[in-house]
């Protein structure tokens, strides 16, 4: 594992229905990111706002957003990552893109979709949770609503950094920091939460209050309420000297999990 990781936390206004303008105004936004930064994270379905997928305007994984993360992953020599609508095999699933600047490719399908809001109507659910290595950390990657079921992120020994990407209205943004703190704390991880800012097509606001937090759960950057990009480094010797001090990961229950 590398030291440090530095992250650029993109915390953006998405214009409804259109990719093409979020394209280009996270491009600008991307566009003072330090060649430093190992890592760049952008929201939930930044391509289009939440739901706001239009199906005559609909992307595969041959499409111009996966081309433009791949530009730009290269463009940065970092990792870029966020969700996009992605339509495949006649289904539309909501994935988190984790793109090298080697132009590599993986992706995290959301498990949980958010039936309240009809996601569940158009969208096919993630079976598999995953992990990915990038600079020696492990990085378990999910989004949204998944950030309320505590056993998806359960921490099995097999990451370092848990992520999530987020269209996470202002309603319920006390949720939003109290369960990210929890994840932190009881998963003994960094923990970044990236969420939108603005209004959307159904009228919905979004706050902001993006942060990075360290395995106690304490604030090691806060993005506030308005548009901005924000950075962050966490350090592997915090993290293993919390894992080794408190070491109660040992003694937690064992469990079997089925999707």
């Amino acid at each position: 594992m590398r030291d440090t990781l530095n992250i650029a936390l993109v915390q953006a206004q998405i214009a409804w229905q259109d990719p093409e303008e979020n394209r280009q105004h996270l491009q600008s936004l991307m566009a003072g990111v330090s060649d430093a930064t190992d890592l760049v994270v952008l929201p939930e379905t930044f391509t289009t706002g939440f739901l706001g997928e239009n199906p005559s305007q609909s992307e595969d994984m041959q499409g111009p957003t996966v081309a433009w993360l791949q530009q730009q992953a290269a463009k940065l020599q970092s990792v870029i990552t966020g969700s996009v609508a992605i339509f495949e095999n006649g289904l539309f699933h909501n994935r988190l893109l984790w793109v090298q600047p080697g132009g590599q490719i993986n992706y995290y399908d959301k498990r949980h979709l958010f039936a309240r809001a009809g996601e569940t109507e158009r969208y096919q659910p993630g079976t598999e949770r995953r992990t990915w290595d990038w600079n020696g950390w492990r990085v378990c990657p999910q989004i949204c609503y998944d950030l309320r079921f505590p056993v998806w992120s359960r921490n099995r020994g097999d990451y370092d950094l848990l992520l999530y990407v987020a269209n996470w209205p202002a309603p319920r943004v006390d949720a939003w920091s109290t369960l990210l703190k929890a994840r932190a704390m009881e998963n003994q991880s960094y923990v970044i939460g990236v969420n939108r800012v603005g209004e959307d097509g159904n009228n919905k606001i979004y706050p902001g209050a993006s942060v990075v937090l360290d395995p106690l759960g304490r604030a090691v950057v806060e993005a506030g309420q308005g548009e901005t990009v924000v950075y962050a480094r966490i350090e592997a010797n915090t993290l293993h000297t919390i894992r080794e001090q408190f070491p109660f990961q040992a003694e937690a229950d064992p469990f079997r999990f089925t999707p």
